[in-house]
């Protein structure tokens, strides 16, 4: 049995620990929850699932929930967000990393070539405008309120003055940035076709713009992009782009569309509330991504493994919740931070001036309504392929350890209906224990790999 820190358990937490430590069904149950990855929030299903010859009909392996612990079987939640489910967050990141990686180096298993590397690409970094200055750390090492702030201060990116920012306008930007981030990448296409001399159907015909992004709350509660931009020839990474399409151009290019007057979200005049036209703000960062780098450069693996970070975090780093709110004396009983909560009213009081937007729906991530990593299509694989990939993967293991013949051979059929979801008190601390062992055993791995394949290896 794993071991958990029973001295720091509270005495239900224990008590339930031990009983389910001394069921019988105990090794059954662990084993379940070390295929979910040590998932802190399984789903329960119940059901059956039976594999038959496909020629002769005959049975050749059943099984059922019946003679599961607890009469269920448990999946993993898939939750991406490791505030919820750290195990399944892991998951979700280390194909965020791949997805991202492919589109960067190559990789034949994602039918990615590897003639990606010499296309031009850069690392974007499209931040939101000011709503009012903040506490910082500036190059200078001074805040404007004269203060130097340390790494962690929880001043960090509040308000110089609450009671004159702009907590409406971060949450309608939130709430609009993928619209803005949308009419960007339609701009820089038709900058990419305007500098090459192109009217915008032969830039299509010539060329392909792929992308894959990743959204990042700032501290200050207002959402940024990071973006690995690249050009394709017009059938994506399998073709080469046109000579015209180089690093400068693409540089240059981004650097214009993110400025045009044209990449803005109007928002309509509300009762109390003006007219606005959000834009990107004046900070922009692009670098140029390196196959190898010199410890200065920015690299395939550092970018990759950048958006994976980011892929399973939320608002919650502001201090917000990260879940959906009911009602706004959540905030009290969860103790939420001034700025967060003053963001969250905002959403609450704008709901109902702006119905369609369904800010208050999406107040625990201040107005967002956007995917945190998406891409477009040529860039890379997808996270279903992965997936797909892996349960391919788990079903012939089992056709092996079950001795079942070809899947080609073979017919499947299966009902399988939810049950629930969750742990005991008991059951959660002793998943931890799993989860952590796996997570040891992981690092262990990854430390006895060659040094030089360890920086690239999720």
């Amino acid at each position: 049995m794993p071991e958990a820190d029973t001295g720091t358990l509270d005495p239900v937490v224990l008590a339930d620990v031990l009983r389910v430590a001394s069921a019988p069904d105990f090794d059954a149950w662990r084993e379940q929850i070390r295929r979910t990855g040590g998932c802190s929030n399984p789903i329960h299903l119940t059901g059956w699932s039976v594999v038959k010859d496909k020629t002769t009909g005959q049975v050749l392996h059943h099984t059922d929930t019946g003679s599961q612990p607890g009469g269920r079987l448990r999946i993993a939640c898939g939750n991406r967000r490791a505030s919820r489910c750290e195990p399944c967050a892991y998951l979700y990141a280390g194909d965020a990393f791949h997805l991202v990686r492919a589109g960067l180096t190559g990789d034949d298993r994602m039918g990615i070539p590897d003639q990606v590397r010499d296309r031009p690409r850069v690392f974007a970094t499209l931040t939101a405008p000011s709503f009012g200055p903040v506490h910082n750390r500036p190059d200078a090492g001074r805040c404007r309120c004269g203060a130097r702030h340390g790494e962690d201060d929880p001043a960090l990116g509040t308000p110089l003055d609450p009671e004159t920012y702009d907590y409406a306008g971060t949450v309608l930007f939130n709430n609009h940035a993928g619209e803005l981030w949308h009419r960007f990448t339609n701009r820089l296409r038709r900058e990419l076709a305007s500098a090459a001399g192109l009217t915008q159907a032969a830039f299509r015909e010539t060329a392909r713009l792929s992308f894959g992004k990743v959204a990042e709350f700032q501290k200050r509660g207002a959402i940024h992009f990071h973006a690995v931009i690249r050009i394709d020839g017009p059938d994506g990474p399998d073709t080469a782009p046109p000579v015209w399409a180089t690093l400068d151009l693409l540089t240059d290019c981004i650097r214009t569309a993110a400025a045009h007057p044209y990449v803005s979200t109007p928002v309509r005049a509300a009762e109390g509330q003006p007219t606005r036209i959000l834009r990107w703000g004046s900070q922009l960062d692009i670098r140029p991504i390196k196959a190898f780098g010199d410890g200065r450069d920015l690299t395939e693996g550092a970018v990759a493994s950048y958006v994976a970070k980011y892929a399973t975090k939320a608002a919650e780093t502001t201090g917000t919740l990260d879940r959906r709110i009911g009602e706004l004396a959540e905030l009290d009983r969860a103790h939420v931070p001034e700025h967060a909560r003053r963001l969250i009213r905002a959403c609450h009081d704008l709901d109902p001036l702006y119905p369609d937007r369904k800010l208050w729906l999406w107040a625990h991530i201040l107005g967002f309504r956007g995917h945190f990593l998406t891409k477009s299509r040529a860039y890379s694989s997808t996270f279903g392929e992965r997936r797909g990939v892996r349960a391919d993967f788990r079903a012939e293991q089992q056709r092996q350890t079950l001795g079942l013949p070809d899947p080609d051979t073979t017919l499947v059929l299966a009902h399988w209906a939810y049950a629930g979801h969750g742990h005991t008190p008991g059951e959660s601390a002793l998943a931890a224990t799993i989860a952590h062992d796996i997570a040891l055993n992981r690092e262990t791995a990854r430390e006895e790999r060659p040094a030089h394949n360890s920086k690239e290896e999720w």
